[in-house]
């Protein structure tokens, strides 16, 4: 699953979802009047993924993981986003504000070590500054309701935590040849580490059962219209 990762119920219609897309108000879309609009990629439901999204989320792929994901995976991530993104818009959730997402920017670009370093990989990856800004907006908002919709239902107890300290924490920082803190300093830390991996796996598995429930077909590259 491509959302930290990633809904007004599982047990609602998929076509709630019909009337989002990727630039809903209060989106970031500096530079939407210049995206082309250049052919479906897919048709879900009576909704459509353009080959525009397609190409922006290749390019972000590939300036944060230097290349990106077969084009099938693409469509799956899209597909993804289009069913949390339909929940959360039906709940009527929030959308990051301005100063959540130039935080998670600048955030970002420290990641590159020079803004001039980060530039140079924009345009190799040949992605705008508004388009990374949108994918990262995108990528906040649908985090934020997966985090809202399954964070109630991701309990940890003592004896999960304390398993993760002995089995999986310690040890690795054994082998890196570095202190391992007492338990009671990391409890915090490590159940928050695992409340995160329940919500991804309850989210996962939810994602993977709408998808089978909904009519997805991927229009052949170069044939959408």
């Amino acid at each position: 699953m491509g959302l930290p990762l990633l809904l007004c119920g599982i047990g609602a219609s998929p076509a709630c979802a019909q009337s989002a897309s990727r630039s809903e108000p209060g989106a970031v879309q500096e530079d939407s009047k210049a995206r082309p609009i250049d052919g479906v990629a897919a048709r879900i439901e009576d909704d459509l993924i353009l080959e525009s999204e397609v190409r922006e989320l290749a390019a972000f792929q590939k300036l944060v993981d230097g290349q990106a994901k077969p084009r099938l995976d693409l469509m799956n991530e899209l597909a993804d986003q289009w069913i949390v993104r339909g929940e959360a818009n039906t709940a009527k959730y929030p959308r990051p504000s301005a100063a959540e997402v130039d935080n998670a920017y600048q955030q970002f670009v420290k990641q590159f070590g020079s803004p001039e370093e980060f530039q140079k990989r924009c345009a190799d990856a040949e992605i705008t500054d508004a388009a990374v800004r949108r994918e990262l907006e995108q990528q906040l908002y649908l985090a934020h309701f997966l985090d809202y919709r399954f964070r109630a239902a991701a309990q940890v107890d003592d004896k999960q935590v304390e398993k993760y300290y002995n089995d999986e924490f310690a040890p690795q920082l054994k082998a890196r040849g570095e202190p391992v803190p007492p338990l009671e300093e990391v409890e915090d830390t490590i159940r928050e580490v695992l409340i995160q991996r329940a919500i991804n796996a309850r989210a996962t598995k939810w994602l993977d059962d709408t998808r089978e429930r909904l009519k997805i077909d991927i229009v052949p590259q170069g044939s959408g219209s």
